[in-house]
């Protein structure tokens, strides 16, 4: 009894040591998710029976990751902190479409991948865990055998075939062309239209999923989005739409956010977190400068890599440098700026590859866990403090590769700390960045900082992150010292009763 006394103590003292000054963040919106992007082939082989031609060693075909291996570890996924999970397409393909783009029936899941049934126990299971899950809707092309394509009755629903490299600046062109190949779909079609529509509200009944990500989002006419989103969102309350651009041309952000496409991942803000992370001593001033250009920054995907580039590891070893220190700083970076970090399968272990297929290995659950703890303790604490998914950002200070911001949401301020160079350095805030008085609490570290002559020191080693929170100044904590002695009492007394027991 008294050794279960003691560590209901522990714990609970432990609980105190951790606290912190938070508000309350009411309702959830979508800007407050961290999302685990999943290529669903590579992620984990969780049903032997769908592997229908499956070669592990072929990059180019199917190698085994279904449904069911998602549902096998969606508490690995949540345990890391991740609320959303987004998922690459789920629909029947055509030969070796282990990608999901070569569509054959949008109304049928990839047998390699399972059933609707699996599916829906996926979304069931997920929600359970109060995660939500979006999934890519392909609306631009479908696989070169699809049946369409021998219907003589559906000869309009499709561009006249053109080979455009997918390089092509002509914009207009290219909204027209067979990209890499693949069947053009005709989205000013009325039919057509009608029929990707009608399929999109099918999936949210039939499976009640949480949003969708629209690959070449930017290669479909924008009155078809205005159309798609309007009566897609009709269906369910808070749904999401990411689009997803396949190359950064010139287009206009706000164009298609105001077609109702909620936020749009673009590569250009992703180069730029690549280059800064991938080696030290890199200036921030590229990535604050445009936070609230093009669209909402609160809901701008942040990510470093994703199935159509390189992996950021291939940056980081090109560098020289160490994959597990550079991740974590680019990381704390994405988590506590504003944006929705959107992680790429594998990156809580440092998974590397080049080009496509090479960026899309399988993933490995047989890993050091060190990056996996860190990934751990930044997502609990944006889960836990919304100053960091909902607060203002100012820099405080940015030189010689260190950083100083702040984010602030009603009662809360948080100061983020990263050291993203080759050496130790001290940074110097004054009561006119910081309230004077105030006490820093390190939520990673334990680092403590308090003002002195209306001044704050933060002192970080190389390659070294904190996340404070500014409180009242503790002063002496007369309950946790009782606590410490009542521990020790019982500990005594504890040790004692095992002595006296032995004789």
């Amino acid at each position: 009894m008294k050794k279960i006394t003691l560590i209901l103590i522990l714990l609970l003292l432990n609980s105190s040591l951790s606290a912190h000054a938070a508000v309350e963040k009411k309702g959830r919106l979508w800007q407050d998710e961290s999302v685990y992007s999943i290529m669903i082939d590579r992620f984990n082989n969780g049903d032997r029976n769908n592997d229908i031609d499956v070669n592990a060693k072929d990059p180019l075909t199917y190698n085994g990751g279904d449904i069911q291996g998602i549902i096998d570890k969606l508490d690995y996924i949540h345990d890391m902190g991740f609320t959303a999970i987004r998922l690459t397409p789920i629909f029947d393909n055509g030969k070796n479409g282990y990608h999901g783009f070569w569509v054959k029936d949008f109304y049928k899941v990839d047998e390699h991948f399972g059933t609707m049934k699996t599916f829906q126990t996926l979304v069931k299971e997920a929600h359970k865990r109060e995660m939500k899950v979006i999934f890519d809707f392909v609306t631009n092309n479908v696989a070169v055998d699809h049946p369409w394509l021998n219907d003589t009755s559906k000869k309009d629903w499709f561009h006249v075939k053109q080979d455009i490299a997918s390089g092509n600046e002509n914009q207009k062109e290219l909204e027209q062309g067979w990209i890499d190949g693949l069947p053009d779909l005709n989205q000013d079609n009325p039919e057509v239209k009608k029929y990707l529509i009608d399929t999109a509200k099918w999936w949210i009944n039939k499976t009640d999923i949480d949003g969708m990500s629209l690959p070449e989002v930017n290669y479909v006419p924008l009155s078809f989005w205005t159309d798609f989103s309007t009566k897609v969102k009709k269906v369910k309350k808070d749904f999401f739409l990411l689009g997803v651009i396949s190359k950064d041309n010139s287009i206009d952000m706000q164009a298609y956010t105001g077609a109702g496409i909620d936020s749009v991942v673009t590569y250009q803000y992703s180069e730029k977190l690549r280059n800064t992370f991938a080696s030290t001593d890199q200036s921030f001033s590229s990535l604050y400068s445009d936070v609230d250009k093009n669209q909402q920054s609160f809901l701008r995907p942040n990510f470093l890599d994703n199935e159509y580039t390189t992996r950021f590891t291939s940056d980081i070893v090109a560098k020289k440098q160490f994959p597990g220190s550079r991740w974590k700083t680019a990381l704390l970076y994405l988590y506590t700026t504003p944006g929705v970090p959107i992680i790429n399968y594998g990156t809580e272990i440092a998974l590397n590859g080049g080009g496509i297929p090479d960026n899309r290995g399988q993933m490995s659950f047989r890993a050091e866990k060190e990056l996996i703890d860190y990934i751990t303790k930044v997502g609990e604490l944006r889960n836990q403090l919304p100053s960091l998914t909902r607060g203002t950002m100012e820099m405080l200070y940015d030189q010689k590769g260190m950083a100083v911001y702040k984010r602030v949401y009603k009662g809360e301020t948080s100061i983020i700390a990263i050291n993203n160079s080759s050496k130790s350095q001290s940074v110097t805030l004054t009561n006119e960045q910081i309230e004077d008085g105030k006490e820093l609490r390190g939520l990673l570290g334990g680092d403590k900082v308090n003002s002195h002559d209306n001044k704050y020191m933060i002192i970080l080693d190389r390659d070294n992150s904190e996340v404070y929170v500014a409180t009242e100044k503790s002063g002496i904590n007369f309950p946790l010292i009782a606590g410490l002695v009542v521990v020790y009492l019982l500990f005594t007394l504890f040790i004692l009763k095992l002595r006296k027991n032995k004789r």
